[in-house]
This record gives structure tokens, sequence and C-alpha cells, in this order.
């Protein structure tokens, strides 16, 4: 089985000069947790996740060394999520995200989530968005098939 046979060819996406609020509504209202980024082309530049948004809120490597539980103000950090929203995707997202092709084995696909520890990974031909393709995508149609359903 290959990845074409069990993708979902639309896809919702944002560009690098949206805002994180933008992201954000549609994290939030369409229930999923992430977003291919695209250039004018279609072409795949980044992804953009709730993960991505969330990290900006918290205290960095350094700053978690420096104090790790500390007198930290927790409250005063979620306070920041508004100026979070003000920024472009393009500050926040992942560039040059992994990827498979429409043709790639679907367990290859898997693997290559599982060891990565992501839970989606874009479709791209020839540089082009084509879809998207999640765990949750795999073992529904491995678990089809084996069924017969």
């Amino acid at each position: 089985m290959l990845v074409r046979d069990v993708m979902a060819r639309t896809v919702r996406t944002v560009k690098p000069e949206d805002t994180i609020r933008t992201v954000a509504a549609t994290i939030c209202t369409q229930d999923i947790t992430g977003l291919p980024v695209v250039d004018d082309d279609n072409n795949l530049i980044g992804l953009i996740s709730e993960k991505d948004v969330l990290h900006s809120l918290l205290p960095d490597y350094k700053e978690y060394l420096d104090d790790p539980i500390g007198a930290r103000d927790f409250e005063a950090m979620e306070a920041s999520y508004p100026a979070v929203l003000n920024k472009q995707v393009k500050d926040l997202m992942t560039p040059k995200p992994f990827s498979v092709t429409s043709d790639c084995p679907v367990l290859m696909a898997a693997t290559r989530m599982t060891l990565h520890r992501f839970r989606r990974i874009p479709v791209v031909d020839g540089g082009k968005l084509v879809g998207i393709v999640t765990l949750g995508d795999i073992h529904k149609a491995i678990f089809k098939v084996t069924l017969g359903l």
C-alpha cells in the first residue's frame, strides 16, 4: 500500500506571512495539531504546529537551566499569549520539514514518523504539497485491508 492510497488530498495550509492567530484559530476550530506552510507556488517550506506555538510561551533551555522551577511566574508567561498571536508563521515554523512522496510505502512513512515522533507528515511530489498523511490514516487503512473491509 502506498501513501497516495491513504493520504488526505485536501490540506489546510498557511503562508509564512500569516499570523499565529490564524494558525491558532484553525488548529482550535478544526481539531488539527499542525499545518503545512507553503509559498505562493504551493511548495512546502515549513510546518507550524500547536507545539511550536506553545513552545514560544515556555522558557528556553538556558532559562530553564538557570532556574529549573524557581520563582517563575507562569501566569505572566500565559499572559504573553496575545503577543505570540501577532507573530508571523515564519517566526515559529519548523523550516524544511521531513516529508514523503505519494509513491512511498505506507509503512516506510509510518517508520519515519515514529522514529521522529511525528503524528503527521506532508506528502510532496516535485516540491509541491499534494497531501498529508497521519499515523491514524495508515493504521485505519491497514486495519481495513486486513479485515477485508
